[in-house]
């Protein structure tokens, strides 16, 4: 039997999560990335039980568990420094049967494409979806080197998802939210800290160590779209968050304006159709952008692949059955988190000075009453664990 043969565009952390898993499941993989090479990104993302154990499909999961740097106490603060709720790593693990780790995108991308085999990623390779395909005839992608026909098309290319708009030309797609985050990793200061989200008024700040040692920083701020400092971003952080309890100042003061990244927060707010139509099927944000306030869209675009590879039986010439499957697992499961994201982002991003007291007051009373209030936010999200083939299949 021929092996068939999977495109996916884009090797974000879901394009490549997703090639694996197909691989894995018996395909033959090729990822077309536009980037000229995969360059590490200046940023970090935070892996919850429910992707660490996606990624154990993939026998990656424990390789990810040994990444975990937070080890002890932490939680929620005022930018005076004052503790609204507290928790604890411990308590995380218990919860929901994992640690919670951050690490350096660009580890997670390299334990990924150690995977794949030479040449199964192809860089400076932009790529158009011509054909979406049907149950008769392949998907095509044009790409400068000439078409590619496939047995399946993954669109995994990100918020402006070019297959998404070909897919579905008269969906509004993305939204802009009003809001804007800056990230950043800098060396630790000398002064010990507990790792923290910090609510301001209108604004947050998020302070997370590394293994490596380094810290990932993080801020959310409500700006127009397209909004850019006069200066430079690390002088619009000093600005908004140079006041700021330790270890903001040390941090900014550490940072170089060139390691900053900015970008708008967009979300899918009106849900897809579907994440398929012929033989091509969306993930990550291309399928549902969310707001990055619980820390979900890598976990779930790491959870859609490995759901869709679970479906996809290589050698099945009608993949409908297959992709409408993955459709209706993962739809109704990401636009709940998108919801519970954007909830999350006004909860922690309240302007008013009156409504920002009343927040306050409210998580520190509910703290102390029911301890762990921080942790139950994740409940339906963190517990999540993927399917599992019957014995039949």
């Amino acid at each position: 039997m021929e092996q068939p043969h999977a495109v996916v565009i884009g090797a974000g952390v879901g394009g490549l999560t997703a090639a694996v898993a197909l691989r894995q499941s018996g395909w033959q993989v090729t990822v077309l990335e536009r980037a000229a090479t995969l360059e590490p990104v200046g940023a970090g993302i935070s892996l919850a039980p429910n992707a660490q154990r996606a990624l154990d499909v993939l026998g990656l999961g424990d390789d990810i568990r040994a990444l975990a740097a937070w080890q002890g106490g932490g939680g929620l603060r005022a930018p005076s420094g004052r503790w609204l709720a507290r928790t604890d790593s411990a308590a995380a693990a218990r919860r929901f049967g994992g640690p919670l780790v951050l690490l350096h995108r660009a580890t997670l991308a390299g334990l990924l494409t150690a995977r794949l085999p030479a040449g199964a990623v192809r860089t400076g390779t932009p790529a158009t979806l011509a054909d979406p395909g049907t149950s008769g005839r392949p998907a095509t992608v044009t790409t400068p080197h000439g078409d590619i026909a496939a047995d399946l098309v993954v669109g995994a290319d990100g918020i402006s998802s070019a297959v998404r708009r070909a897919l579905f030309p008269a969906h509004p797609g993305p939204v802009h939210t009003g809001f804007t985050t800056w990230r950043m990793i800098v060396p630790a200061p000398r002064q010990p800290f507990a790792p923290h989200e910090t609510w301001g008024s209108g604004q947050l700040w998020g302070t997370q160590p590394l293994q490596d040692g380094r810290i990932y920083a993080y801020a959310s701020a409500a700006a127009p779209a397209r909004d850019r400092a006069p200066d430079d971003e690390k002088a619009e952080l000093l600005r908004r968050f140079g006041t700021w309890h330790h270890p903001v100042p040390a941090l900014l003061a550490a940072a170089g304006p060139e390691a900053i990244l900015r970008h708008d927060v967009h979300v899918m707010a009106e849900a897809l159709p579907a994440y398929h139509r012929g033989r091509t099927a969306l993930l990550g944000d291309a399928a549902h952008a969310m707001h990055p306030n619980l820390g979900q869209g890598g976990n779930q675009a790491i959870e859609d692949a490995v759901v869709l590879a679970h479906h996809l039986t290589p050698g099945e010439r009608d993949l409908a059955p297959a992709l409408a499957a993955y459709t209706r697992d993962r739809l109704p499961r990401t636009m709940d988190v998108v919801r519970r994201s954007a909830r999350a982002a006004r909860t922690a991003l309240l302007a008013p000075a009156p409504a920002t007291a009343l927040r306050d007051g409210a998580i520190t009373a509910a703290s102390r009453l029911a301890p762990g209030l921080l942790l139950r936010g994740f409940d339906g999200i963190a517990d999540w664990r993927p399917p599992a083939r019957t014995y039949a299949a």
